[in-house]
């Protein structure tokens, strides 16, 4: 112990072999159980320098305070996604452009995406929470505002410029639930709390898909239309700017004390030896998580689809029914909701990962066959069931694939492989968009659909064939096999 190297006393039995490297011994730190809890007596002790000390693991009741906060700013920018686009044909209207302009109104949130993924990313694992929610309600709050100047028929560069800086504050939001989760949170409710992140990313777009039908009716009048799209703007942005300040107020970075001992073990971690770069190579040679990163992307491409061409979609076998078409889009992402809660709360108490994704994922290939053969059957009531059945299904996968890629990546940085699952999403997404509309303007809305169906058909035979590879769990039997042990206090 006087030789000043980092070791690790586990029930007292002190780890600190000369032929291993300190990277090494780091490793078999982490490896003693991501987010994982004995509710025993004895404590991790960790030991560095020669001086003793006893960790504590600890749940804060404000992780919950944390985890709807969050939400609550992921939501003010989720239902700008598709604000523009569920009212299509108002906006076409009152801006004088075509229908694929403002199809870009959502899919620049996609295009967006993709480039400032990594560095984002590089950024939350060297800056922390913290900085990363300072940045996306900042960026947030200036596009809202931004758009609240807009509303004029000749500005509607200065519309897609605030939409742009929305679009990037998403890239700060969408990887932090897993994140926010590992943090804050217990390993029992890592994947509950991880549904609660994605909840309020979904709940936004629930409400854009139904609040912009009721602020802005399809009136003929352009001043009267720009007063309704003014006040939609300035609601959003008062919004905004109260989360803003929220954030700046009371998010916090971290407990004082780790929920775990992964974290607890992270924490002794020096920031140096680890390197982004390396953990992204990694990545990129795990076959499981890559099968993963392309089926994610079909599965939640395809969801951003429909949600852009909802309006297109439903005016074109319902004309003048846009406040419909926004109830069926909140009817898709309310029983994504419902789905996501229960999948989270699923995997929690059977940790059935493959089992699970292989289901939701083969009954959303199902519900999209029925919503494709049943949208022009003249019944709104039956367009209604079968997109609810629909966003039940598809929408509850997105937290199914961020816990499951943390399964098959672990140890690696939630963010990192939260990221790269939903750059896929975004590439599917444009392609998807952009190659369904065409399909539909050519074609019709049964063609444009069928066309989902077949990747999300590809995209349920592959996830069939994936590897059922759960490092986590593996460390976590491992570990309850040779008996390690930690305390858990409750604030």
């Amino acid at each position: 112990m006087s030789s000043g190297k980092p070791s690790l006393v586990i029930n007292g039995e002190i780890n600190d072999n000369e032929n291993v490297s300190d990277l090494e011994k780091n490793k078999m730190m982490l490896s003693a159980g991501d987010r994982e809890e004995t509710r025993t007596e004895n404590n991790i002790h960790l030991n560095r320098n020669g001086d003793d000390t006893t960790q504590t693991i600890k749940l804060y009741k404000r992780r919950w305070f944390i985890v709807l906060l969050f939400s609550s700013y992921s939501l003010c920018n989720s239902l700008q996604w598709i604000q523009y686009g569920i009212i299509n044909n108002i906006f076409m209207r009152f801006y004088d452009v075509e229908s694929f302009t403002i199809d870009w109104m959502s899919m620049i949130y996609m295009l967006t995406y993709i480039p400032f993924i990594f560095p984002v990313t590089w950024l939350l694992d060297k800056k922390g929470l913290r900085i990363i929610a300072l940045v996306a309600t900042a960026m947030n709050c200036t596009g809202t505002w931004i758009k609240v100047t807009s509303v004029r028929p000749d500005l509607f560069a200065v519309t897609m410029l605030g939409q742009f800086c929305c679009s990037l504050a998403q890239v700060f939001i969408l990887g932090m639930p897993s994140k926010i989760a590992s943090v804050w949170f217990g390993s029992e409710e890592v994947s509950t709390a991880c549904s609660i992140g994605v909840f309020g990313n979904q709940l936004g777009i629930a409400i854009g898909f139904l609040v912009p039908p009721i602020l802005v009716p399809n009136v003929e009048d352009i001043d009267q239309l720009s007063y309704h799209i003014s006040i939609m703007f300035y609601i959003t942005a008062g919004v905004a700017t109260l989360l803003f300040i929220l954030v700046v107020i009371v998010f916090q970075e971290r407990p004082e004390l780790p929920p775990t001992q992964a974290q607890a073990t992270a924490r002794c971690i020096p920031p140096e030896q680890y390197s982004y770069t390396a953990s992204i190579l990694r990545l990129l040679r795990n076959k499981p998580f890559l099968l993963l990163i392309l089926t994610y992307g079909l599965n939640v491409g395809c969801f951003y689809a429909v949600g852009t061409l909802l309006n297109r979609m439903i005016i074109e076998h319902y004309p003048g029914e846009e406040l419909n078409a926004g109830r069926i889009g909140l009817t898709i992402v309310i029983a994504g909701m419902v789905g996501s809660l229960i999948c989270g709360i699923w995997l929690d108490r059977t940790k059935t990962y493959k089992q699970t994704t292989l289901a939701v994922y083969l009954m959303s290939f199902v519900g999209m066959l029925v919503y494709a053969f049943t949208l022009s059957l003249g019944h709104l009531w039956v367009v209604f069931l079968t997109a609810g059945a629909l966003g039940f299904f598809m929408t509850g996968y997105l937290p199914l694939g961020f816990e499951f890629g943390v399964e098959l990546t672990y140890p690696e940085c939630e963010g990192t492989s939260s990221g790269l699952l939903n750059c896929s999403a975004q590439v599917f997404g444009i392609i998807f968009t952009i190659c369904q509309g065409k399909i539909i303007d050519n074609y019709g809305t049964l063609a444009g659909n069928i066309f989902l169906c077949v990747f999300l058909f590809i995209g349920s035979v592959l996830t069939d064939r994936g590897r059922n590879r759960l490092k986590r769990m593996s460390t976590v039997k491992h570990r309850s096999q040779a008996g390690f042990h930690s305390s858990l206090v409750l604030d």
